[in-house]
């Protein structure tokens, strides 16, 4: 007879455990279920269905064709013409958002941001491991009074007295292609012209915000340089891989967690700006506790940031946020967008297009050789109008930050300038927006739009900007600086614009009035875009990010 033995207490307890411990998961993963069913009801209810592109992926819908895009603007925009001013698109594991290219729609959306329309989590994850809670990262009332304290180093008193900074980087950089084009048996050199772009806009951030010369101007090496440098190859290496953790990581940004390579990259130049933030800081309130005699009210960034520590201060901030502060400002809002990609990339655009257009090159040569000195502050903003024109001509085309990518806190209604079909084939001239929608907005679209800027969008036209007709009634709807939204609108509207134009102006004078500029190979010579922090312009068969010129001095 085979005789059964009775279970032990304890193993008994072990399986009464393991079978809790079972379905209090399964009861978790329940109610995560039902609530997601339940939001994603809610948000079909309440937000009005528009049509779209079909996906052309289960799991990415168009987002891996977005992101494998060298011109997103123009699918946004062929999509706008197919589908209406407000359309849907499928996104990753069928979330959906919707794109806005009414300047009617975007001037409402602009005017609610930080508050009704809010970074996504992606986003705020990503900006925290990397720049800490600064004015980039912080929303609504948090956002407005840390802007509100820092808008003094950024008025127009503040930034005449910084242009002579910015003529002298213009002229270091003069001075070395002097020597180069000196040292060429032809009378013109080949200067790669991105890298000395990027170390004009470094040096003048360094300088102008916070009194410190990164010297790169002179040949160093910095630990700024050497990170953007890692950043950009490691970007390229795993591109595809990138790309796939970004675009998951935007469904489940718990993703970013995860200690991979490239969130450890994220963390490292979080790591190096907080290092210079706290190198700075220190400096700077050494300086200060050495000159308590009073003087010139501060302006500079780094001053009014110590400045603001003050418990007496009317707009006091934390230590935290004075730290995170120092690198995340200056159009710049941080250190590397900043004074490496937004006016660098500008620049190295502007050269691209003077070599390819060498007749606005020489008109606009022309009217900075009859002006004659270096023009002040206030001269560059009221007197040079072809100058500005061409200035603004290329932040048209190639705005540094091609989209923005919003959530909706609070349900809302957008109105529209003119009605769009929905998905049951009504007509309407406002869509309702359901909490927790996701909103994007094209900067590059709306920019290049042919339906706003009329039939030669596309082409670089400085001339548009010299008469009264020369901007179309439908851009002139577009609530941005010059009818452009390459500084955005509304609360987040660019803090460092105007220290941005302002140092855009005077390199590119001292330039152009110095040197002609051709593309290497010919006019035609392709250019692609590269992604590194932001998209950057490549000559094709390049590596890195070339953009070789041939230059010479204008005799």
């Amino acid at each position: 007879m085979k005789i059964i033995s009775a279970p032990s207490p304890l193993g008994l307890w072990a399986n009464v455990r393991s079978v809790g411990a079972f379905n209090v998961a399964y009861s978790f993963v329940a109610l995560w279920a039902f609530v997601k069913v339940l939001r994603a009801l809610r948000w079909r209810l309440k937000t009005t269905q528009l049509r779209g592109p079909p996906r052309t992926s289960i799991i990415y819908g168009v987002s891996y064709d977005l992101a494998l895009s060298q011109d997103r603007g123009r699918m946004y925009e062929r999509w706008a013409t197919e589908y209406g001013v407000a359309y849907m698109i499928p996104s990753v594991l069928g979330q959906t958002r919707i794109v806005l290219c009414d300047p009617r729609a975007i001037a409402h959306f602009y005017a609610r941001e930080t508050w009704t329309y809010v970074q996504t989590p992606l986003s705020l994850a990503l900006l925290e491991t990397s720049m800490g809670r600064g004015l980039l990262w912080s929303q609504g009332e948090d956002h407005r009074r840390q802007r509100k304290a820092l808008t003094p180093a950024f008025s127009n008193a503040a930034i005449r007295k910084l242009t002579s900074v910015f003529y002298d980087s213009a002229y270091k950089v003069k001075g070395a292609w002097d020597t180069a084009i000196e040292s060429s048996k032809d009378g013109d050199a080949v200067i790669e012209v991105q890298n000395w772009m990027n170390h004009v806009s470094l040096d003048t951030v360094g300088i102008a915000g916070f009194s410190h010369d990164f010297g790169s101007l002179d040949g160093k090496r910095t630990s700024v340089t050497e990170m953007f440098d890692s950043t950009f190859r490691a970007n390229q290496q795993s591109s595809a891989v990138n790309r796939v953790f970004i675009l998951f990581a935007s469904a489940f940004p718990i993703i970013t967690k995860i200690p991979t390579k490239r969130m450890n990259m994220f963390k490292n130049f979080g790591v190096i700006m907080g290092e210079i933030s706290n190198d700075l800081l220190t400096r700077s309130r050494r300086e200060k506790d050495m000159n308590m005699s009073g003087g010139d009210e501060e302006k500079s960034i780094i001053g009014l940031l110590v400045k603001s520590e003050g418990q007496d201060a009317e707009l006091h901030m934390s230590k935290e946020e004075v730290v995170a502060q120092i690198p995340d400002i200056l159009q710049m809002k941080v250190l590397l967008l900043a004074g490496y990609e937004t006016t660098s990339i500008s620049l190295t655009w502007a050269l691209i297009e003077l070599s390819r257009h060498p007749d606005v090159q020489t008109s606009l040569r022309e009217e900075l050789l009859a002006f004659g000195a270096d023009p002040t502050y206030d001269q560059l903003k009221a007197n040079l109008l072809y100058l500005d024109a061409v200035v603004h001509e290329v932040l048209r085309l190639h705005p540094p930050v091609n989209e923005f990518n919003r959530l909706a806190a609070a349900d809302d209604v957008i109105p529209l300038s003119e009605p769009v079909r929905t998905k049951s084939g009504e007509m309407t001239d406002s869509i309702s927006i359901a909490k927790g929608t996701s909103i994007t907005v094209s900067s590059a679209a709306i920019n290049r739009s042919s339906a706003i800027w009329g039939p030669d969008a596309k082409e670089f036209k400085p001339d548009r900007w010299l008469t009264e007709d020369g901007i179309s009634e439908k851009a002139k709807e577009v609530q941005g600086h010059r009818h452009l939204l390459t500084f955005v609108d509304g609360p987040r509207t660019c803090l460092g614009k105007d220290f941005a134009l302002t140092e855009f102006k005077t390199v590119l004078s001292v330039l152009v009035k110095n040197f002609v500029f051709e593309m290497r190979d010919g006019p035609d010579t392709p250019v692609e875009i590269v992604r590194g922090i932001l998209p950057r312009p490549r000559v094709v068969g390049e590596d890195g990010i070339g953009v070789p010129l041939r230059i010479r001095r204008y005799e």
